[in-house]
């Protein structure tokens, strides 16, 4: 595992939390235009699609879960962990982390919106799912994914290499 100081724990910390940041905005906009625009106006006749359709809550993540999960893989491993491992092993660590979460958390949502009738449910739901997947995710990815990996990349190498200087 690469040693790492304090201030560079909590750098790494702070970055990964602004690019989820940034990736949640793109999960919570994709989730409201599918959740509020698309899915109430989709009408189709194969009643298969439209059952797993009405369960509008769990189509609406899926979709934005994914969304956000390509554009947080993306910056985090290039910014945050700096890392140059391969990446179809980074993203199948991350597909493994996100077949365990994404059932246990869809299936807690569908749980509570399905005992709920509060306004806006939907999106409070989301935020807490939101909130855990962030801390479980950096977790899994500085420990596991990127265990060996960091400060690895060209980036890492060009910041080593000024620094020397």
């Amino acid at each position: 595992m690469v040693e790492m100081n304090k201030k560079d724990n909590a750098l790494q910390a702070i970055k990964f939390a602004l690019f989820s940041a940034s990736a949640g905005i793109i999960q919570v906009v994709s989730f409201t235009i599918l959740n509020e625009l698309v899915l109430p106006n989709i009408h189709i006749e194969n009643e298969k699609i439209m059952n797993i359709l009405s369960a509008e809550y769990g189509v609406c993540y899926l979709i934005a879960l994914t969304l956000s999960v390509l554009w947080n893989f993306t910056f985090n491993r290039k910014f945050t962990f700096k890392s140059a491992t391969n990446v179809p092993v980074a993203m199948l660590k991350i597909f493994g982390f996100y077949c365990v979460f994404t059932p246990i958390s869809t299936i807690i949502g569908e749980t509570v919106m399905s005992h709920t009738s509060w306004e806006f449910a939907e999106y409070i739901v989301l935020v807490c799912t939101m909130m855990t997947n962030m801390i479980t995710e950096f977790l899994f990815c500085r420990f596991v994914v990127y265990k060996d990996s960091m400060n690895t990349n060209d980036l890492a190498k060009k910041e080593k290499e000024n620094a020397s200087k």
